[in-house]
């Protein structure tokens, strides 16, 4: 799907939960689809501002918690760092660098067997799982070598 239709379908979907289109919401939630950096709050307000000069950090979280309580965003907390939003698309993993916190998606189908034998094997009902790979990005390896 291209980023084009995933704005309008997370639009229509905005629409149908009764939550008004204001132009900042439009804006975070197009820059949440076309950056696969996983930003923080912080990164989208920086990001956006230029645009939007009245725009606060309260209005980028306050936006984020909108589309989190309708299911198009996850935020990802990991440690003591900052939380960084992900828009949801299918299912995928996270690889997070060690050294400068970068998050890459990667997708690993065999995995969705996990819940249910999880399920099978201790009784629970589960409602989801989450796997984070940790390692350090190509870029990080290329600064630590040249030192």
């Amino acid at each position: 799907m291209s980023e084009d239709q995933l704005l309008k379908e997370a639009l229509d979907t905005l629409k149908q939960t009764g939550v008004r289109i204001t132009p900042q919401r439009h804006a975070i939630l197009e820059y949440l689809i076309r950056s696969m950096s996983h930003p923080t709050a912080d990164e989208i307000y920086k990001a956006l501002e230029g645009k939007f000069p009245n725009m606060s950090v309260a209005t980028v979280y306050n936006n984020l918690r909108v589309f989190k309580e309708v299911g198009l965003v996850k935020e990802l907390t990991y440690g003591d760092s900052s939380s960084r939003f992900d828009f949801v698309t299918s299912d995928h993993y996270h690889i997070i660098c060690e050294r400068c916190g970068k998050i890459v998606d990667f997708h690993y189908p065999g995995l969705d067997e996990v819940e249910t034998l999880a399920a099978h094997v201790t009784g629970f009902k589960v409602s989801h799982h989450r796997m984070e790979v940790y390692g350090v990005c190509a870029e990080c390896q290329q600064g630590y070598r040249s030192h």
